[in-house]
């Protein structure tokens, strides 16, 4: 066990699950598929995910699928109940507020260090992420999400790509995936109405000042950038609160509603 210790080369903490294009097993296809359903909304917050019918959806076996579904549960997207099954997990404005602070701590502190250490494949492979994600964006409102999805995580790992931590990125995987979650639900509450927002602007300002060594600036940017969805769905919440109170109370039947 101390020789364990005393050898940093060999590989320790999580291990990287790096997504080929196509997946490689049966197990792997249902991980993503529900996943997907799970972070666009195809699957609600809350709902019990029954085996016996998940299987026939997803064309595999009900062993199969308990074993994406555990997968699901160690990204926290997934609940199990002893007795009780499985269940997509719940949304929360107090969870996307904390998700949101972690993944700020973790992401910009990670940038920072990507700055200070980062090399010049670094910036290749930053330079080459944002051309990528930028090709992505060109399409406007006729773009593919999917696509762009790809490009904006890749982006995201290319700026952190100089910070070797294994936990990190671990970490920030699952952050992400929540990230994108919340971000389906803005879009379908209609939260994104209001906020004057350049998203293709916002990569290039952290993109220019992560390559221009300006990590305080670069930081502050990314920040920016993650708590947009958070602060849209507060807002939100909100408006729709202060509609509800100052909406006339309905009228019963034979009375009308007072002025």
């Amino acid at each position: 066990m101390l020789d364990d210790l005393l050898h940093p080369a060999r590989t320790a903490g999580p291990a990287p699950r790096d997504e080929d294009p196509e997946p490689r097993t049966l197990t792997e296809r249902a991980y993503r598929a529900l996943r997907h359903d799970i972070v666009c909304g195809r699957l609600q917050p809350g709902q019990r995910l029954r085996v016996e019918h998940l299987k026939d959806d997803y064309d595999v076996g009900a062993g199969t699928l308990r074993e994406a579904l555990a997968l699901l549960v160690s990204d926290a997207l997934v609940t199990v109940e002893s007795q009780r099954g499985y269940r997509v997990s719940a949304i929360s404005l107090d969870d996307l507020r904390d998700l949101t602070d972690t993944r700020v701590r973790l992401e910009t502190e990670a940038l920072r260090q990507s700055i200070r250490l980062g090399d010049a494949r670094w910036e290749a492979t930053v330079r080459e992420a944002f051309a990528r994600l930028s090709d992505a964006e060109a399409g406007g409102a006729a773009r593919d999400p999917r696509q762009w999805e790809y490009a904006n995580r890749r982006f995201h790992e290319a700026l952190i790509s100089g910070h070797v931590s294994p936990w990190t990125r671990h970490l920030l995987d699952i952050l992400y995936r929540h990230g994108e979650r919340y971000r389906h639900v803005a879009i379908r509450l209609g939260a994104t109405p209001g906020f004057d927002r350049d998203v293709h602007a916002e990569h290039e300002a952290i993109c220019q000042a992560a390559l221009a060594r300006q990590e305080a600036r670069a930081a502050l940017a990314l920040e920016a950038h993650i708590r947009l969805t958070c602060d849209m769905l507060v807002r939100h919440a909100r408006d729709s609160r202060e509609r509800d109170t100052v909406a006339p109370p309905a009228s019963h039947e034979g009375q009308p509603a007072v002025p």
